[in-house]
């Protein structure tokens, strides 16, 4: 367990009205108190804010006039001593009174550091933790709602009932074995754990079965808008984004890059990708553009693919329609306002079961219906935030996955007749997968890795 005293600058760095510097560990306040003019931070009352001036170490003259809370273990964060200086928020300022800590003899934290050190006194656990940098990093209210159940220990408290209840199973099976005063124990035994990992089973299946919509919520929908030059791609990333970010003009091949840029759609964030059009081209820049464009096609988790209302369906539609095979798309005919001479009976063969919205994105036309259709391809319409625990982390997933295919392994084992202690091996397997997910059986390699992702500060 780490003993010293660590700081950083807890706020984004830049010109802003405040910007604070916190540290925690046993010397925290001593620190503090020792370049500090104001209140004797040493006697101050825990959980108190104080005015004052942090004075240079060598000359005593003003660096930087603060508000200091002082807040005692263990009722703080880290559940050290903790003591966040607000400063302005200009660089220089909060840079300064930064040098000025460490020159006292804190150490600059690591990345994630203030929260590594919550998890390892106990105070968080793992998933907990990971739920601080989900909701820093939230795109929309609905991944907010998530993270903030997760950090509230809406998973950990259903991770830690079906952990306790494998355990109290092997338990009981373990005496039941060890001690057998009747004839059936054998048979109470199996249908003991026959029982027990079912539940848990469902459990786990219920838990996967929103896996996708979680993940979605915290790290945002991959999508790409592809289609031929001047269909309307980039008209349309500017009306779902409501800004002016790509280049709209009536010339082919002016989008010669990817853009991407984050979408809130009814809840769902759309990681929003406006590619170069798919064409065969001489030009080198545009050629650039366009293989760019088609490995961003395949690593999509949704394809907007816009026609043309205007024009008949070209070689090269037909062609989009064949690389979006197989991969969730909808099709999206703009420029309704103009006259029809796309042939729409074909469009409808192409397309299949997949959505088709008409829009016409001039006239902020059937925008509506689209969002309606993102919505539901994923979501079925709305998203409950409110009594569903959603698994949103990629490491949580695999960790249930592994934790659902030892539960399989030991109903198989039960189901042939096997030991018990043999089967006992697969259900303490699934005991330490869900262990990994809140930090109980987690390496510490683990823990260092998945901690050094959060930003400085936190």
């Amino acid at each position: 367990m780490e003993t010293d005293t660590i700081t950083a600058i807890s706020t984004p760095i830049g010109e802003g009205a405040i910007a604070i510097v916190r540290l925690s560990g046993p010397e925290a306040i001593s620190i503090t108190a020792g370049i500090f003019k104001g209140k004797d931070l040493i006697n101050v009352d825990s959980h108190t804010i104080h005015y004052g001036k942090i004075l240079e170490p060598q000359t005593n003259e003003i660096a930087e006039e603060v508000m200091v809370s002082v807040m005692r273990a263990p009722k703080t964060f880290t559940r050290e001593d903790v003591v966040e200086i607000n400063c302005h928020g200009g660089m220089v300022a909060v840079n300064r009174v930064l040098e000025i800590i460490l020159a006292k003899g804190a150490r600059l934290a690591e990345p994630g550091e203030f929260t590594k050190r919550a998890f390892l006194h106990g105070r968080i656990d793992l998933s907990q933790a990971e739920a601080v940098m989900d909701l820093i990093r939230a795109k929309t209210d609905k991944a907010m709602s998530v993270a903030l159940k997760q950090m509230d220990g809406r998973l950990s408290g259903l991770i830690q009932k079906l952990r306790q209840d494998l355990l109290e199973t092997v338990a009981h099976v373990e005496v039941n074995i060890d001690y057998p005063e009747y004839d059936d124990v054998e048979e109470m035994s199996n249908d003991m754990m026959r029982t027990k990992t079912k539940e848990v089973h469902a459990a786990i299946e219920d838990l996967l079965g929103v896996a996708k919509q979680g993940k979605i919520l915290r790290e945002g929908l991959a999508t790409a808008i592809i289609g031929r030059p001047n269909v309307g791609k980039s008209s349309l990333m500017n009306t779902l984004v409501q800004e002016n970010k790509a280049i709209v003009t009536e010339i082919p091949g002016t989008t010669r890059d990817i853009i991407e840029e984050y979408v809130n759609v009814r809840g769902v964030p759309l990681r929003l990708v406006d590619t170069a059009g798919i064409r065969e081209t001489e030009d080198i820049v545009e050629r650039i553009g366009v293989e760019r464009s088609r490995k961003v096609l395949k690593e999509s988790d949704l394809i907007l693919f816009v026609l043309n209302f205007n024009d008949e369906l070209t070689e090269e539609d037909r062609k989009l329609f064949e690389a979006v095979r197989g991969l969730e798309y909808i099709v999206i005919i703009n420029k309704t306002d103009l006259e029809q001479r796309l042939d729409m009976d074909t469009v409808k063969e192409f397309a299949g079961d997949w959505p088709i919205v008409s829009t016409s994105l001039i006239e902020e036309e059937g925008v509506d219906e689209l969002e309606k259709a993102i919505a539901d391809t994923f979501f079925a319409g709305e998203i409950d935030t409110g009594d569903m625990t959603y698994v949103s982390n990629i490491r949580h997933i695999q960790l249930l996955k592994q934790a659902k295919q030892a539960l399989e392994d030991a109903m198989e084992g039960i189901e042939l007749g096997m030991p018990l202690d043999i089967v006992q091996i697969d259900v303490t397997r699934t005991w330490e997968f869900l262990g990994e997910i809140i930090g109980d059986t987690a390496s510490d390699s683990l823990i260092d890795q998945l901690f050094s992702q959060f930003c400085l500060g936190k």
